[in-house]
């Protein structure tokens, strides 16, 4: 981003777009994928941001597209007017309406961060935050219940540097900013912001929920799993919006300059068999993106790894994410690397010569972690190690009894990224 507060352009080739695909025979489990998005977009469509705000038109992105009036959750985080295509300008110059501050200080609603020197009963316009309310009625909504660009920036500045509180767990912490960044949305939604300063703001709501899905998998609790879901949810509807922002303020000759980075975490999303995270296939998703973006290096960088992770290539897959992962790509790509381990072992196990039980020494520098963790790693996986004459471990071959962990997979550290480790 310039000193302008506008994000930096890269001139590209006039060439939009380009076919390309991902195949890759065998892998780790065959994937299949759903045709259906987890959800639309969440900011207006091409036509009304045409007919009432002059802004370029949308280009056509399949299943992207806002459907109005699809759930009510979605008028919800939408909002509006009597017009439903119709922007709000905000006038609310605190980060939660005063109304609802009076309201919520009297109903004892208020979170952990908002309470006035820890008292339920108070808080103050430099603790109260504006919460998501999916609820929210077209025809009464008040500019002065809705915040403005410059608020809204400051909101979301001051919610993301609660995210290393240490005061609190972070399920606690999270959940906070998780709620509040929602409402942020629904703020941009009504007013059709769509500018660049948009787009900064969505990519840190982005980077928000990609380290809290690193994190949320340290964290234990009933209600963790849920937490997990939901985060990802919001991850998916957050990069449509995103993509869809990057699409309406693109010039012919240029790209984002972080657009690559944050294209390439959809690619990664698919690394999950259980879905597809947002709708299309990537063989056609591809074909949608400016050449520029198709060959950029973290768009390169997320299809070798997606590449061998299918084929079962463990070797080239710890390889280039130690290489070449940046921090926002790897608490992506963290929770499937004990999946990759495992499979590992399996191959290992399967394949080498009964008579000759391989070193735990040399496969724990293939997969990139301490030997100890390794010999962890094969006896959660059902299997026994032993030692010879000299002290040195071991894993015998062939033995029947590897499983998956029942408990899912114990988060070792990646040899080489310890940095990334929080």
């Amino acid at each position: 981003m310039d000193e302008s507060g506008h994000h930096r352009r890269r001139s590209r080739n006039p060439s939009s777009s380009h076919s390309s695909s991902l195949t890759g025979r065998g892998g780790f489990r065959r994937r299949e994928f759903s045709s259906h998005p987890t959800e639309s977009s969440n900011f207006v469509s091409s036509t009304s941001t045409s007919s009432h705000n002059n802004s370029r038109d949308l280009k056509p992105i399949p299943n992207w597209k806002h459907r109005r009036n699809s759930s009510e959750e979605e008028k919800g985080e939408e909002g509006g007017t009597d017009d439903p295509f119709a922007p709000v300008i905000g006038t609310c110059p605190f980060m939660c309406p005063e109304g609802e501050r009076t309201q919520r200080e009297r109903l004892r609603d208020l979170a952990v961060f908002e309470r006035l020197n820890g008292d339920p009963r108070k808080t103050s316009p430099d603790l109260a935050v504006k919460k998501f309310c999916r609820t929210i009625s077209n025809k009464h909504i008040q500019a002065s219940d809705v915040r403005p660009l410059p608020v809204l920036e400051d909101t979301l500045k001051y919610l993301l540097n609660l995210l290393d509180s240490s005061d609190h767990p972070f399920e606690v912490v999270h959940d906070f900013i998780f709620d509040r960044t929602r409402s942020i949305r629904q703020d941009l939604s009504m007013q059709n912001i769509v500018n660049e300063r948009a787009i900064h703001m969505y990519e840190e709501m982005v980077k928000f929920h990609i380290i809290s899905h690193l994190r949320l998998q340290s964290c234990s609790g009933s209600n963790i799993s849920s937490l997990r879901y939901l985060n990802m949810e919001q991850l998916t509807k957050a990069l449509t919006s995103l993509y869809n922002l990057y699409e309406v303020n693109r010039n012919i000759n240029s790209v984002f300059e972080t657009e690559a980075e944050f294209r390439s975490f959809y690619v990664l999303l698919h690394l999950d068999s259980r879905s597809q995270p947002m709708g299309d296939s990537l063989s056609l998703w591809f074909r949608l993106l400016p050449s520029s973006i198709i060959k950029s290096k973290e768009m390169c960088f997320s299809r070798r790894v997606l590449r061998y992770f299918r084929m079962g290539n463990y070797k080239s897959f710890f390889c280039t994410i130690a290489g070449e992962a940046s921090y926002l790509q790897y608490c992506i790509m963290k929770l499937y690397i004990g999946e990759v381990r495992a499979l590992a072992v399996s191959y290992i196990n399967n394949c080498c010569y009964k008579l000759h039980p391989y070193p735990l020494t040399h496969l724990s520098k293939l997969l990139m972690m301490k030997e100890s963790d390794m010999e962890s790693l094969c006896n959660a996986c059902g299997l026994e190690t032993s030692a010879d004459e000299s002290g040195n471990k071991l894993l015998p071959t062939k033995q029947t009894t590897f499983c998956i962990p029942k408990e899912g997979f114990q988060s070792y550290d990646l040899l080489g990224l310890q940095e990334f480790e929080r």
